[in-house]
């Protein structure tokens, strides 16, 4: 028995193209909101398109998702969560479709038809012009057994006999039990006629083709709107009485006052306890991001730092969410703090999102761990971080986002406040399309970097292979690209390009593009190279070496940084060339990983194994061929070692830059002293420091011979090289980095606002 009418759901049944998708501003528009905050409102797709061009509106988080789907003019009907067949209705039409192959089969001339380049299920779809259309064709298939429609002067659709988009949305409706009076369609097209003549309730949008607008004036259920697309659909809810109130739509948005939001995982200092009293301290990297950040914080304009704070529980009382950064700095800047729990921050940052994301993004793939509720939690945490962001802009504000642990924040703001001018910056990789998309989340996470205004990058094949992970997952047209050259290598290393774009359009957005190498702090190193505390720990190491060639290796313990792929390789150096047993040492500093990070604790126990087993097989009395370091090292320690040695060996099996490289080839300059840089092929730097030797850190012998080629090369050959590379670092330092990001954000629309049509 079906329920009363007006104890039944209302239905929205409507086409995509130049209706449910043509709206002046999706992520404000008032039809998409009424939805998302009406649930039990049931909203039907009824497209000519197939599943596959579907499945993008499907994980974008802005357009309201459909509870069912008819697809491919008809022939098609799925379940909208599952995007499982909805049974019996597709059986019948499969059958139907394979009644209507059978009886065409005879029908000679249609392979002369231009084919869409589409996917197609039950049905074949060609494009012809009105006036090529085939009259002796159509009229020949109007007796066998099938359904013939064109549309839009261009679109000729066979689908299987009793089939469109009508009469399987009546089946659908039918089988829901919801009385033809609860239903809404809306169409632009002539195979959206259907849908009318089966005799729901319509709206003729003032978008829609003429011969639509001319075939419904005869039907008594047609309303012709004044609006287009969504504003038009919005417009006939209201005539229909299916909207009873107009508070259903959500109020304006309120603004925050910060004309700059920077959303990071970390606070510009650190937060600590001494004596029972909470402090700041700052933070010890030396890379300069943090202060190249604050640095865009003016003296006029109001600022807001988006971070997590460690918390006892995610509401904590008497809880400051706004504090001072620095009132003397930066009078103007507050941070906007985060209350995390540690078990937040543990299962979002330091198990998913190095188990799952930092793996992948470094295409060490087989040790990746995909875990649905930690995807789950990592959801919450971005939702709560765009909130925070959302709640501090001012209008037309910038928001720059940092990294792949805040993916999802640019969709879940843009749904906010899409007023805001939304900046990412990628800090790690950006794996090929074949390894991305292994992720389950690939499309959710493709969909909300595409509501960006501007993506950074560090080097051209980073762009070059999100272009291709979003083409491998919606349709996509690449406006504009750029030559890699001069300022990147283009075939000279494993990651160069000759060229990569710089805008991309989905049907849903327009996003520009560039490559932004991270640059270091070269006046802090300057500074430090000639200090006391550095001369004394040079001399020293000088001392311990003698006249021995010094290596030095500095890293984190890291599967990515490839630390035991280096020791294989040293012991097949010294394997190779046993003249220079006693002659070289090599010191190796790995800063060891978090507590608690089980994903690390195999890559330290398989390092402290190849350093004694080189050092046990190779050492003698006087001899010790790796001076190994497990520990934090201060800067100022770093910059001696960079400066004692001979050779900086930076070899990463991946990575997204490394500043190791910039600061070794920046202490040598500084110092005057003499060295050479070995540096990873697959390191992003690599593409960007023009002489260094490059090498394949998977290829032992390539490594052994690259080291052994840079230690013994001429001094006015690594002095020419070292100043070469310098003169980049110099040019490209981050200062350098964040102006030229920020001024290629500015260049970018003033509004974040865009067209989804």
């Amino acid at each position: 028995m079906l329920r009363p009418k007006d104890a039944q759901p209302y239905v929205l049944a409507t086409d995509l193209d130049g209706t449910f998708l043509e709206t002046k501003d999706g992520k404000k528009d008032k039809l998409y909101r009424f939805l998302r905050q009406n649930p039990d409102f049931i909203v039907i797709f009824v497209t000519g398109r197939n599943t596959e061009v579907i499945l993008p509106f499907l994980d974008d988080l802005f357009i309201p998702n459909p509870h069912y789907i008819i697809g491919d003019v008809g022939a098609t009907v799925l379940h909208g969560k599952k995007l499982t067949p909805v049974q019996p209705i597709q059986n019948k039409i499969t059958r139907r479709w394979n009644e209507t192959l059978a009886d065409i089969a005879d029908v000679t001339g249609l392979d002369a038809l231009e084919r869409q380049p589409v996917p197609q299920e039950r049905r074949m779809s060609f494009f012809v012009e009105p006036d090529k259309l085939p009259k002796g064709k159509i009229e020949e298939l109007s007796k066998k057994n099938c359904n013939v429609i064109y549309s839009n002067d261009i679109y000729l659709d066979i689908l299987p006999h009793s089939t469109d988009k009508g009469r399987t949305l009546t089946a659908l409706i039918d089988q829901l039990g919801i009385d033809h009076d609860n239903v809404l369609v809306a169409g632009d097209t002539m195979n959206d006629f259907s849908m009318y003549k089966a005799g729901f309730k319509g709206v003729v949008l003032d978008n829609s083709e003429q011969p639509l607008k001319e075939q419904a004036k005869s039907l008594k259920n047609a309303y012709y709107s004044k609006e287009s697309g969504t504003d038009g659909i919005f417009e006939a809810l209201h005539h229909f009485k299916m909207i009873k109130k107009d508070n259903a739509i959500a109020k304006a948005d309120i603004y925050g006052d910060a004309d700059l939001v920077m959303v990071y995982h970390r606070l510009p200092y650190k937060e600590a306890v001494e004596n029972g009293k909470a402090v700041r301290q700052k933070h010890s990297s030396p890379n300069g991001i943090l202060p190249t950040l604050l640095g865009f914080f003016s003296e006029k304009q109001k600022g807001s730092w988006v971070a997590w704070s460690l918390s006892e529980t995610r509401n904590p009382e008497n809880f400051a969410e706004h504090v001072d950064v620095d009132k003397d700095l930066y009078e103007n800047l507050q941070a906007c703090r985060i209350p995390l729990t540690a078990n937040d921050v543990k299962i979002f940052y330091e198990v998913f999102s190095k188990e799952a994301f930092w793996l992948l993004l470094h295409s060490f793939h087989e040790k990746v761990i995909f875990n649905h509720d930690h995807w789950d939690h990592f959801l919450e945490i971005n939702r709560i971080f765009a909130e925070k962001a959302a709640q501090e802009a001012a209008e037309g504000a910038v928001v720059w986002i940092h990294d792949y642990n805040l993916w999802m924040v640019p969709g879940y703001l843009r749904q906010m406040r899409p007023d805001v001018k939304i900046a990412f910056y990628h800090h790690t990789p950006f794996p090929s399309a074949d390894i991305f998309n292994m992720t389950p989340w690939r499309r959710d996470i493709i969909n909300s970097l595409m509501q960006c205004d501007y993506i950074g990058f560090h080097i051209p094949q980073y762009v070059d292979n999100f272009v291709n992970v979003v083409c491998s997952n919606m349709r996509a047209t690449i406006n504009k690209t750029q030559s890699a050259a001069p300022r990147f290598k283009t075939y000279g290393c494993a990651i160069g390009v000759d060229s990569y774009a710089t805008s991309i359009t989905t049907e849903l957005s327009t996003v520009a593009l560039g490559a932004h190498p991270v640059g270091i702090n070269c006046k802090h190193i300057e500074d430090l190279v000639e200090t006391d505390s550095v001369n004394a720990l040079y001399d020293k190491i000088k001392e311990e070496v003698g006249d021995k060639k010094c290596i030095v290796s500095i890293e984190r313990t890291d599967y990515t940084k490839g630390p035991v792929e280096k020791l294989k390789s040293y012991m097949r150096f010294l394997e190779d060339h046993p003249e220079l047993h006693e002659e070289v040492v090599l010191i190796m500093v790995c800063t060891p990983p978090a507590k608690g990070m089980k994903i690390y604790e195999e890559i330290s126990q398989d390092i402290a194994y190849h350093v004694g087993l080189i050092n046990g097989r190779f050492g003698t009395y006087n001899w010790t061929p790796i001076k190994f370091v497990s520990r934090m090292v201060p800067f100022e320690d770093v910059i001696a070692y960079y400066k004692a040695a001979d050779v900086g060996w930076v070899t990463p099996l991946r990575d997204g830059l490394n500043l190791v490289a910039k600061e070794y080839v920046m202490a040598k300059q500084a110092s005057g002293t003499k060295g050479a840089l070995v540096l990873s092929e697959f390191a992003g730097a690599a593409a960007e420091l023009h002489s260094a030797f490059l090498v394949n850190p998977y290829d032992e012998r390539d490594m052994s011979d690259k080291l052994f080629h840079a230690l013994h090369i001429p001094d006015t050959e690594k002095e020419t090289r070292i100043h070469r590379m310098a003169n980049i670092i110099k040019t490209h330092d981050v200062n350098a980095w964040g102006n030229d990001f920020l001024s290629e954000v500015n260049k970018t629309r003033k509004s974040g606002i865009r067209s989804v049509a």
